[in-house]
């Protein structure tokens, strides 16, 4: 009981909605909904997320697409199994291309899309740590603002001066304990997942330049999607 006392006293309705209300209200406008939806949900990828396990099947699916390439033909590496839904869509590009450019570019586009993303995602969480804290100073002002307009009444200065204390606190916290962390966590993985794709295509790309820039100029592959 004693306990639960203890921690009551850092629970304050009024300052939790000056500092996550101004916090999440700010947030929403400096980034698109679709960020925002992205950026709560990446964080069920906090603690199942592992890069080191990701770059290593992705060797491992390279080197099935390189296996089948060899015995039969790019044409038939979108037949690979993994688990991997980005070298899905590689092999599948890759099958289909008609030269290694056509795969780079897809590559490279599909690449850069992906780091805007996360760069969106992870700017939602930075966006977060930057405005809690100055939300918690704001929360200080009003509740000094409060204490000072009521000192004939000592019964309304504690109420004020916890919130001018407690939005200080939480702005700290939501900012270094939460969203900071959090972002920085999110850049690891993206850093991480990003260069396991690159390498990824560049492997497939050296494939590509191997059968389909060796063949004859007079010898072109047709595109698969262009034909169907």
């Amino acid at each position: 009981m004693v306990l639960l006392q203890q921690i009551a006293r850092y629970i304050d309705p009024t300052a939790i909605g000056i500092v996550f209300g101004g916090t999440l209200l700010t947030t929403a406008f400096r980034a698109t909904r679709a960020d925002i939806g992205r950026a709560f949900s990446s964080l069920s990828l906090l603690g199942r997320a592992d890069p080191n396990a990701d770059a290593a099947a992705a060797r491992v699916s390279v080197s099935r697409i390189r296996e089948l390439a060899e015995v039969r033909s790019l044409a038939c590496v979108d037949r690979v199994e993994t688990a991997q839904r980005f070298l899905l869509r590689a092999a599948r590009e890759l099958s289909d291309a008609r030269g290694a450019a056509d795969f780079v570019r897809w590559a490279s586009a599909d690449i850069e899309a992906r780091r805007q993303r996360h760069q969106g995602v992870i700017g939602v969480w930075r966006a977060i740590a930057e405005t809690a804290p100055a939300m918690g100073m704001i929360g200080t002002i009003i509740g000094l603002v409060q204490m000072f307009a009521h000192m004939e009444d000592p019964a309304a200065i504690g109420p004020a001066m916890a919130v001018a204390m407690l939005t200080t606190l939480y702005g700290v916290i939501l900012s270094s304990a939460v969203a900071g962390p959090i972002a920085g966590r999110l850049e690891t993985l993206s850093d991480a997942e990003l260069a396991w794709q690159t390498a990824a295509c560049r492997q497939l790309e050296l494939l590509a330049r191997e059968e389909l820039d060796s063949l004859p100029p007079a010898i072109v592959r047709p595109n698969l999607r262009t034909v169907l």
